[in-house]
């Protein structure tokens, strides 16, 4: 198997201690580049081909599966805001841990998947494009938006909740139980929204 070579540059450098370490698969390495002190992430916005894997824990951590630095792709962390991005052809791959996460935005092709439980009070996501996200949620409160194209699989449990969607775009709730739950289709040229209440069964 070839070695596929992906590499990010960080923006920022100062904020980041870095740690790296290389692991042997059967044909094949790939560098994990570990970012510590990184602040207290609450918000995270993905940009063009990556995949994030979200985690919730008591440290802030971001790990980077990919060989490092190049010229078209961004990792950067300021005031609690992550800024992920990379336009290669190859998808760029992250983990993420957060214990504070309240805002999670994602544009072009950005996949995001919840890895376990997805705890907080308050999430706010927006997709848009053909942003995915794969979410297992244990929230208070959420707000969930869909523009473009997006995609969203929703599960868990939430007791207010409210999603937004377009026609085009792509919604799962099957696997989401939730106390109180308002819809709306978003008609921009046709007319107004119209909401419909969803409550648990």
């Amino acid at each position: 198997m070839k070695t596929t070579i992906l590499t990010i540059a960080i923006a920022v450098s100062t904020l980041f201690g870095i740690s790296q370490s290389t692991y042997a698969a059967t044909g094949s390495t790939q560098q994990v580049t570990q970012l510590s002190d990184v602040s207290n992430i609450s918000e995270i916005e993905v940009h063009g081909n990556v995949q994030v894997y979200l985690s919730e824990g008591a440290t802030n951590q971001v790990k980077v599966y990919n060989n490092y630095y190049s010229e078209n792709a961004l990792v950067q962390d300021e005031n609690g805001v992550l800024r992920i991005t990379s336009y290669s052809p190859e998808k760029l791959v992250v983990w993420v841990t957060a214990n504070q996460l309240a805002k999670l935005s994602a544009y072009d092709n950005a996949e995001i998947k919840s890895f376990g439980k997805l705890s907080t009070i308050d999430l706010d996501v927006k997709l848009f494009n053909k942003a995915s996200a794969k979410l297992d949620m244990d929230a208070f409160t959420a707000s969930i938006s869909l523009d473009d194209l997006a995609k969203a699989n929703l599960t868990g449990k939430i007791t207010n909740g409210t999603i937004q969607f377009t026609p085009a775009s792509t919604l799962n709730t099957n696997g989401l139980d939730a106390a109180h739950l308002v819809k709306t289709v978003k008609l921009h040229r046709f007319g107004h929204p119209h909401p419909t209440e969803f409550a648990s069964l």
